[in-house]
Formats: structure tokens, sequence, C-alpha cells
């Protein structure tokens, strides 16, 4: 099949990989244009450029979609079908309906539950024990369309949301090329989602990750496991804001945010957390003990009461 590959994060790499070397043709990629980045703000291409370029595949670094010429373009390529991978950009019903096969999605999450901007990092926090890929043929709604192929994964004790993304990313790379033949094949056909078991994975908001001690350890670690390491969890103590890195839920009492023992934990709604990983801003991370020794804060401190 003649493919026109869309996407733009790390995460669209094992796909773009595993299409440039099975039997498919890439025409180009399609992602957002160079972006300000680091100290210097210089412009940097989005990762799927560098890949695209490195594996001799025409790149198209485009910031919108919409305009009449833009579309023409992309209909010109008389592609069969359009994979899309985190591509950040809304295609409009021209992009969608232009190749043979349409435009197909891969979505970390096992549809129609956690639609949206952050699937892996809301199933962690709301506690799923399995997650999943789903490959869909796009419409014009917020990832609405019908399930071509899905499988499940499992959220295993511990994991961070990158770790995860990196497994759901891996596995979608496998899927696509599967659903492919199957397209291709005639052998697999759409399944439409129930929307009325549908749920948002809302964009990750800056202070979410600001760490709310009445909540249960158990909701709290679990947010940390998927805010990190972006935009991360922190607490503020005497001026400085702290982020934690890892955290055990362990057996404890107390008032809210009150830290109960010289192992830096902190009671919360229901039993207690202790933070194994901190970090303060512009500092090494360090072990929650080894953090102690430089940041000394004293059993029966109240975090989070004007301190």
């Amino acid at each position: 099949m003649k493919i026109v590959f869309m996407g733009t994060p790390s995460l669209a790499l094992p796909t773009l990989n595993k299409l440039s070397g099975s039997e498919h043709e890439i025409l180009c990629a399609y992602t957002q244009p160079p972006r300000p980045a680091g100290r210097g703000q210089r412009l940097s291409p989005s990762p799927v450029q560098v890949r695209a370029e490195e594996l001799g595949v025409c790149v198209k670094p485009v910031a919108s979609l919409r305009c009449k010429s833009a579309q023409e373009e992309f209909y010109q390529l008389k592609s069969d079908i359009a994979v899309v991978v985190g591509y950040g950009l809304i295609l409009p019903p021209e992009i969608l309906k232009a190749p043979k096969f349409g435009c197909i999605n891969i979505h970390v999450s096992l549809l129609p539950r956690w639609r949206g901007a952050a699937p892996v990092q809301r199933a962690i926090m709301a506690g799923d024990k399995e997650t999943g890929v789903s490959i869909i043929q796009m419409d014009d709604g917020l990832d609405t369309g019908s399930v071509l192929m899905k499988q499940t994964w499992p959220i295993e004790r511990g994991i961070t949301a990158v770790d995860l993304q990196t497994d759901l990313a891996e596995l979608g790379s496998n899927l696509i090329i599967d659903a492919l033949s199957g397209i291709l094949l005639e052998t697999i056909s759409p399944t439409p989602q129930d929307h009325t078991k549908a749920t948002y994975a809302k964009k990750l908001l800056r202070d979410e990750g600001l760490i709310d001690w009445a909540l249960s350890a158990s909701q709290i670690e679990r947010n940390i496991r998927a805010l990190y390491p972006r935009p991360g969890c922190w607490f503020e103590y005497s001026g400085e804001r702290i982020r934690i890195l890892s955290a055990k839920v362990v057996d404890g009492e107390g008032m809210a945010g009150k830290v109960i023992d010289n192992s830096l934990t902190i009671a919360c709604g229901c039993d207690a957390l202790r933070l194994e990983k901190v970090q303060r801003a512009g500092r090494k991370p360090l072990a929650g003990m080894d953090f102690l020794r430089g940041f000394h804060i004293s059993p029966g401190t109240l975090l989070g009461v004007n301190n």
C-alpha cells in the first residue's frame, strides 16, 4: 500500500520504523514544523522529521491542513491510506477522505474508554488494571471512529506513564501492520464504538501536579506515576518546590500532609506515603533519606500550610 505517515513525537517512531521495513511504501511523512527548544530556543525538528530524513522519506512539516492548497497537495499524493500516530493536528474532512482507504489512527487506549489527549496518564490515575491499543478508522470526531482492531495490555504495578507509553507504542507498531493487511485483504471490518460507554482523557494541566494530601495515599502514588516526568508532581516547603519522582504507600495515620517520621513519610487522607525519590529545583534527584541530610523536614511538619 502507498502510505502517508502522519506523526510528530518520539512515540510515533516505532510505527514509522516498522512501516519503513515493511512491504508498504511510505510516500511522505507529515509532521508539525520545527519549534523552539532548549535554553537557546533554537528551532528543533520533531523526532518524526529527524527519523524520516534518516530513512530517506520525504518530509512535509506543515502547520495546518485547513487551507485549500495544502489539501490539494495531500490529495495529489494519490495515497491508499494515511497512518496517524500522535500527529497533533486536527484533520479536516477533505484530508480524511482523500486516501483510497481513508485515514487510520493508532490510539493508546481500549476505545471508547479514554478518548482524548492523555489516555495513558488518565488510565493510571484511575487505577485501571489494563489498557491497550485501538486502531480506528478516523472520522471528524474526537477518537470516535469505528474500531478496526484492538489489543489489551496490562498496567503493571508501579509502572510510570512514560514506560507504559513506550510499551504501547511498540504494541501499536505491530498491530498496524496486521491492520493494513486486513484492510487490503478485506478480512477486517469497522466496528462502531458504543458511545454511551465513552470516557474522556482530558489534557494534562500543570496544576494537577500539586499534591493534595487529603487524597488517599494510593491515589497520590498513582498520580505521581501518571504525571512523571511531565508535568510532574510536587509540593512546596520553605519557599521551594519539591518534585516527587517516586513514592510508596505505607501504613500510617495523622493529619493529612503531616510528616510522621524521620523517613519522609507523609500522612494522607487514607494511609501514608513514603517519598522514595525527590528533587529540588535545579538539583539532581535524590533518594528520600539522602535528601533529608541536606534539606531537613522535621516530623510533625504540616506540608501545604503556609510553609
